[in-house]
């Protein structure tokens, strides 16, 4: 039985998406990050809106409209279809799991 929180032993060197289910008009991933942020002068700018919980570690991320979001184990958040959004800080120890919703909600 697949576990959430399960981490192999040897921790990615890159951000790992697993895809856990997906159907028509939704997708559920499980994503761990350990030190990983989105590339300078890149914006993430998704078609779809995404529901994200932050399972374990510590998570901030930038909007294109110079906010920042800071999130921590147990925090979740929406993200509109077509916010600008961005990675700037993932926690190492310990590794973030995150948990992704994408669909139009």
């Amino acid at each position: 039985m697949p576990n959430i929180y399960e981490l192999s032993q040897e921790l990615p060197q890159l951000e790992k998406f697993e895809q856990i289910v997906s159907g028509k008009n939704i997708q559920i991933e499980r994503i761990i990050s350990t030190g990983q942020t989105t590339t300078a002068g890149q914006w993430y700018d998704q078609d779809l809106d995404e529901w994200v919980i932050l399972l374990q570690g510590e998570v901030e991320l930038a909007c294109d409209d110079d906010t920042s979001i800071k999130l921590k184990a147990g925090d979740y958040l929406l993200i509109p279809a077509h916010t600008k959004h961005r990675v700037e800080y993932t926690s190492v120890e310990p590794p973030c799991i995150w948990l992704a919703v994408h669909g139009q909600f």
